[in-house]
């Protein structure tokens, strides 16, 4: 997946820091207990903030004890199982089993093997994610294709392609039948959804157009993009969910949401603008030094 939606560990306490690690490795346990040895390969920052965002409003988080998948000899602090942390894995497991899916439709055959035999590896999880969250997998299916068939066509609307990507984090809140509640998580991730689109777009920008693969960002403002309008319209994006976050009571995980929201999205913006990202994107935030 994208990997976009993570904090700046230095500007965290400790205790919240720590509340994100925990959500991230109970996140990881979930997919292997629900999905095998392998599933756990899938995990990324992305999904650990829709685990924080799911999550219920409590005053203290207290984790549990779990063995760590990457080193079963050890037992380390994380966050319970829960039907939060349930939902964030099932629906990680059918966005990744469908972007694969997308990637073998845009590489071509021989590009296409690598995504062609991770998505067969994937299949047998997906399709009992698929029985768990049939209406994500419903709106998976139809804004992809809708997605997919503005990309045939050429669309030169970043607001059309991006609304169609937007619109499928939206459903990724399963509803909880409280409006007041319900309506902002389901705004901060339309925007989300937006915003993670667009900057996909301009941190492909050069390869779609080495490629002469489609770009939304090509056809709206040409070869070079243009980084000062993209700009506007993601501040735009971030502004909505940040309102749409203020609204919300998320307890003791507001701080790490914060964050995110404030300070790991504008960074993660500003690289893939200045061509830092593809770095900065392999760094552990585990460590200080990284």
């Amino acid at each position: 997946m994208f990997g976009y939606v993570r904090p700046v560990r230095d500007e965290l306490k400790c205790k919240d820091f720590d509340l994100y690690r925990n959500t991230y490795c109970g996140l990881c346990r979930t997919l292997r207990r629900r999905y095998g040895l392998l599933a756990p390969m899938i995990l990324n920052f992305d999904f650990t903030f829709l685990a924080l965002l799911l999550a219920p409003a409590e005053d203290r988080f207290t984790p549990c004890r779990g063995r760590c998948h990457a080193n079963p000899f050890r037992r380390i602090p994380m966050c319970p199982e829960s039907p939060e942390l349930e939902a964030a894995a099932d629906e990680c497991v059918i966005l990744t089993y469908w972007k694969l899916r997308d990637s073998v439709r845009d590489d071509g055959f021989w590009g296409g093997l690598p995504a062609r035999l991770l998505s067969w590896l994937l299949g047998p999880a997906y399709r009992r994610a698929a029985k768990q969250r049939p209406g994500f997998d419903r709106t998976a299916v139809r804004c992809l294709g809708e997605l997919a068939e503005l990309e045939k066509e050429g669309c030169p609307s970043m607001d059309r392609t991006a609304d169609a990507f937007a619109r499928l984090l939206q459903a990724a809140a399963p509803p909880t039948g409280n409006p007041g509640r319900d309506r902002p998580v389901e705004l901060l991730l339309y925007h989300l959804g937006r915003w993670i689109y667009l900057t996909d777009a301009r941190d492909d920008l050069e390869e779609d157009r080495k490629r002469g693969r489609y770009n939304p960002l090509v056809l709206r403002f040409g070869p070079q993009g243009d980084d000062q309008a993209l700009g506007a319209t993601l501040e735009h994006s971030l502004n909505m969910a940040r309102s749409a976050f203020c609204v919300l009571d998320l307890g003791c995980r507001t701080a790490a949401v914060e964050n995110i929201l404030y300070l790991g999205l504008p960074l993660v913006q500003r690289a893939v603008f200045d061509g830092s990202w593809k770095q900065i994107k392999k760094q552990k935030i585990w460590r200080t030094d990284a």
